[in-house]
C-alpha cells in the first residue's frame, strides 16, 4: 500500500482520509514486524493484540522506544542490515540501535524529498552544513547526526561542510559557497547548539559580513541547551537574521528510530505531521489518547520502518497537538508543539548531548 501514499501531497488528506489510509498501512506493517521479529511477536502476544479491535491509528500498540536500547530489533535478516544507525546519548548511556535495509533507505530518502520539496521545492538545492565532514566517517554505522546529513544528501545538489575537525568555522569555505550562490536560493542545515555555537557566534566575531538572505536554515533539536542559556526560539532566529540576514527557517522534529518521516517547521511556527506519519498525545496516568489542546506524551508513528518495528512508538517527549486541517499555512494534517523531554529522560536530543558533551 506504501505506493499509495507516494501519489499524494505530502499535506493533502483531510483527517478521515488519512486516518484510514494510515490505519490500513500500520496494521499490514503490525502483521510484518509479529511475522519477522520474534520480540516484537512476544510484545504483542503479551498485550493481547487483537488486529479486529483496530479502528485508528491510535490502536496500533506502541513500543517504548527505550526497548531500541536494550535489544537488537530486527524483522530482516541481519545479512540484509545496509547501515546501522544509533541515536544521540552522552558518554555513558546507552544508544538505540536502528537496523536499516536498502529497501527501508530508499522509503525513508524518497519521503524526506518529498516533505522537504513542499516546503523549499521540487529542485535539489545546494546545502551548507554547520557540521564537520568526520560524522560520515564511518558508513555503515551512523550516529543520529550522521544519519540526518546522509539523508539530507539525496536532496542537495551539492553539499559543502563548513566546520572544520576542530569545529571551528572554516571562513574561506562560506565565503567560496556564499559567493558562487550569491542571490539564489540554497539550504544550512545544522543542529540548533551546533549553528549557534560555531556558526552564529564566529560570525558575530567576523568583520567580515555574510549575505545569507536567500539561504532557509533547517534546524532540529537542541533548543533545550539554548533555552538554559536563555536563549528562547524568537531570539535565535532575530540574532541570525541581524548577523547575516536569514529569514527563512525550518525547524523540524524527528527521531533516528523514524528517520524520514521528519514534522517540518511551516512559517506560521507549527510543525506538521506529514501523510507519511502522525502524533498521538497520550495522557500520562493512563495512556488514553488526549484531544486537541492537552499536553501530555508523545506517541509517533509512520509507515516507513520495514526492517525494523518501529512504525509505532511511545516516545520520551511532551507535547501538544494545536490543530488539524485548519493551520493558517494551508497545509493539512495535525500541527504540533513538541514541550521538551519529560524530567525522567535522559538528555537525549542530537544538539542537546553535544551541548552537554560541550561543558
Amino acid at each position: 500500500m506504501i505506493e499509495e501514499f507516494y501519489d499524494r501531497n505530502p499535506y493533502g488528506l483531510s483527517a478521515s482520509e488519512k486516518s484510514r489510509m494510515l490505519t490500513g498501512e500500520l496494521m499490514e506493517l503490525t502483521r510484518f514486524h509479529k511475522d519477522h521479529c520474534p520480540e516484537y511477536a512476544r510484545f504483542l502476544n503479551m498485550l493481547g493484540y487483537d488486529e479486529a479491535k483496530v479502528s485508528s491509528p491510535a490502536d496500533i500498540p506502541y513500543f517504548p522506544v527505550r526497548l531500541f536500547k536494550e535489544f537488537d530489533l530486527l524483522s530482516v535478516r541481519r545479512e540484509e542490515v545496509f547501515k546501522t544507525m544509533t541515536s544521540s546519548g552522552t558518554t555513558g548511556q546507552r544508544v538505540s540501535k536502528i537496523f536499516v535495509d536498502k529497501a527501508t533507505a530508499m522509503r525513508q530518502q524518497k519521503v524526506m524529498l518529498k516533505i522537504l520539496g513542499d516546503f523549499w521545492g521540487k529542485g535539489r538545492l545546494p546545502m551548507l552544513v554547520v557540521d564537520t565532514p568526520a560524522v560520515l566517517k564511518d558508513r555503515k554505522s551512523f550516529t543520529a547526526r550522521g544519519a540526518a546529513i546522509l539523508g539530507l544528501q539525496f536532496a542537495a545538489r551539492e553539499m559543502v561542510f563548513v566546520l572544520n575537525d576542530d569545529m571551528t568555522l572554516n571562513v574561506e569555505k562560506l565565503r567560496a559557497f556564499t559567493e558562487k550562490y550569491q542571490g539564489k536560493r540554497f539550504v544550512i542545515f545544522g543542529f540548533t547548539f551546533l549553528v549557534w555555537q560555531h556558526f552564529y557566534r564566529e560570525l558575530l566575531c567576523l568583520q567580515e559580513r555574510f549575505d545569507l538572505s536567500e539561504a532557509f536554515l533547517m534546524t532540529g533539536g537542541g533548543w533545550k541547551k539554548l533555552e538554559s542559556e536563555a536563549v528562547s526560539q524568537a531570539e535565535f532566529k532575530e540574532r541570525l537574521g541581524e548577523v547575516c540576514g536569514l529569514r527563512h527557517f525550518l525547524d523540524h522534529y524527528g527521531m533516528v528510530e523514524q528517520t524520514g518521516a521528519i514534522y517540518a517547521e511551516c512559517a506560521w511556527g507549527h510543525l506538521h505531521a506529514s501523510i507519511y506519519s502522525d502524533v498521538i498525545i497520550r495522557d500520562y496516568r493512563d495512556l488514553t489518547p488526549l484531544p486537541i489542546g492537552e499536553r501530555g506524551m508523545v506517541q509517533v508513528v509512520s509507515v516507513l520502518p520495514r526492517s525494523y518495528p518501529g512504525h509505532a512508538l511511545l516516545t520520551e517527549d511532551e507535547g501538544v497537538i494545536l490543530g488539524e486541517d485548519d493551520c493558517p499555512c494551508g497545509r493539512k494534517g495535525k500541527y504540533i508543539q513538541i514541550l521538551g523531554r519529560m524530567k525522567s529522560a535522559e538528555l537525549r536530543g542530537c544538539s542537546d548531548t553535544y551541548g552537554a558533551e560541550f561543558h
